[in-house]
């Protein structure tokens, strides 16, 4: 096992974000509260995973926090994905590739991973499209896919991403 299909996709591609805020890449807009999430549950993303984001609250099973991270991908937020990240296995940092947009999330599998448990596994199916071809070394615009089975634990009231295999 790796920590974190997606960093590795970012890893090997050797990627650098470029930012205006610090947060968010200056080419990923920040969606509005009434505009549909990301992770594509069905909400508006400030009443899904924007509270989230932002701190206003916590994710309160582990396939709520795999949506919040994909959303997190898709909108180029690295910090949160960092504070997501448990700390035995979280990387000393992480930059995002400019040039991946993360499009689709279907949660295939979940195990455990409710409000008591103390471990969860999410699996799930992720569609991006590479602008360069630099991930998918194809040398233009494609789309790709990420197949990842996910570990969660939860300690106290928080869950945190703890790594991920993939196919």
């Amino acid at each position: 096992m790796y920590k974190g299909a997606l960093l590795q996709k970012c890893s090997q591609s050797k990627c650098e974000t470029p930012r205006d805020n610090g947060i968010v890449p200056h080419d990923t807009p920040t969606p509005d509260d009434a505009a549909r999430c990301p992770c594509l549950s069905g909400n508006s993303y400030g009443d899904c995973c924007a509270p989230i984001h932002r701190g206003a609250g916590l994710a309160p099973t582990a396939e709520r926090l795999m949506r919040s991270r994909f959303s997190a991908f898709a909108l180029g937020l690295p910090e949160y994905l960092l504070d997501s990240w448990h700390p035995s296995t979280r990387p000393e940092e992480l930059e995002l590739d400019p040039h991946l947009r993360w499009q689709l999330l279907d949660i295939l599998r979940t195990e455990r991973g409710g409000p008591f448990d103390r471990t969860g596994i999410v699996e799930f199916r992720a569609t991006f499209r590479d602008g360069t071809g630099t991930v998918t070394g194809t040398g233009g615009s494609t789309r790709g896919e990420l197949h990842e089975t996910s570990s969660f634990v939860r300690e106290g009231q928080r869950w945190y991403y703890v790594d991920g295999v993939t196919d």
